[in-house]
């Protein structure tokens, strides 16, 4: 599967390690508390947890997971577009008091800034729970750097590490948009939560596994819909469908880089349409968090269609459904007609 993109600079530089190892480091952070502590003990407002999230895939799993037994707040609000969150005082504050954090290092570097400040015992990065990978150079084609290069990446902070980020090299943060990634992280949250409130372990155990089990026959969907289709290829206004693309098989030829504000270049407009007549590309993808205005002008002067291809950062009115799922299966239905299902 190749992902082709053109990668604008990024500020992601979250390292990735492999799922199982990293959940068990993420697991042995969580630290007790003191006998009388309400985050130890799970005796938030309410009897319930209090959690906070910092955007909408990381509220929709603590929601999902903790049931009734969690009470969940999101940093990003709907509508906000989460990588130009920048935290409120109030925010900081909410921060402080919460039983537990989940947030996706790498996405929002305001919320890296102040998780880590924060002395809340409970901070989980999904980002050690599955593996991040580097889908943005044209010769990776959608795989890692491999071994030896996370662990120059883990030697060489600072200057070395910013200077890959010029070069186009970063870690993909969107692993939520591939149901099997997606499904990882949910069973490492599913374990903080018991290790945090072993009371209801149990009710956080059976809710993981529902959630895991909907996100595989989600992707049994996807592996059935996207199989045999007349192009591969599909062009999106942001570069966040790159682990979608890599488990299904398709290319995804993104307009602007990670960061939904970059802007293309005229060669990289004119790059697309020529590839879009190559390729037999049918649409150009927008999202509803961000300007459409890039995207339909390369769909008006190329003589293709548009569409809206959900990156899934937040939950809205203009929204294809009303949670993760049902917005996973409008993306389906997009892709399959673009793409040309048979």
């Amino acid at each position: 599967m190749n992902v082709r993109r053109r990668l604008a600079r990024s500020r992601i530089n979250t390292a990735g390690t492999a799922a199982l190892a990293a959940t068990a480091l993420a697991i042995g952070t969580l630290s007790g508390c003191s006998s009388d502590s309400n985050a130890a003990e799970g005796e938030g407002e309410g009897g319930k947890l209090d959690v906070v999230a910092s955007f909408y895939p990381m509220q929709f799993l603590a929601e999902q997971i903790g049931g009734d037994h969690v009470s969940v707040t999101s940093l990003t609000e709907p509508g906000q577009e989460p990588h130009d969150l920048e935290i409120s005082a109030q925010q900081t504050a909410k921060l402080q008091e919460a039983d537990a954090i989940l947030y996706l290092k790498g996405l929002q570097p305001s919320v890296d800034e102040a998780v880590g400040q924060s002395e809340v015992k409970t901070k989980v990065d999904a980002a050690t729970l599955t593996k991040l990978e580097d889908l943005g150079t044209e010769d990776s084609h959608g795989h890692g750097e491999g071994e030896e290069e996370h662990a120059g990446e883990e030697e060489h902070a600072g200057e070395e590490e910013h200077a890959g980020e010029e070069e186009g090299h970063a870690l993909d943060p969107h692993v939520w948009l591939d149901p099997v990634k997606y499904a990882e992280i949910a069973e490492g949250v599913g374990k903080a939560l018991e290790k945090q409130d072993p009371d209801n372990a149990a009710d956080y155990k059976k809710n993981t596994a529902d959630l895991v089990k909907k996100l595989d026959d989600l992707n049994t969907e996807f592996e059935g819909g996207l199989k045999n289709t007349k192009t591969k290829v599909f062009f999106t206004n942001h570069a966040a469908f790159g682990y979608l693309a890599q488990r299904y098989g398709l290319t995804m030829e993104a307009i602007s880089g990670l960061e939904p504000d970059s802007e293309p270049s005229a060669a990289r407009v004119k790059e697309l349409q020529e590839e879009a007549k190559a390729d037999g590309v049918t649409t150009v993808f927008y999202e509803t968090l961000v300007s459409d205005k890039t995207a339909k002008t390369l769909a008006a002067d190329a003589g293709l269609k548009t569409d809206v291809l959900d990156p899934l950062e937040g939950i809205t009115d203009k929204s294809k459904g009303d949670d993760y799922f049902q917005v996973m299966q409008a993306n389906l239905t997009a892709l399959e007609k673009a793409l040309g299902q048979k």
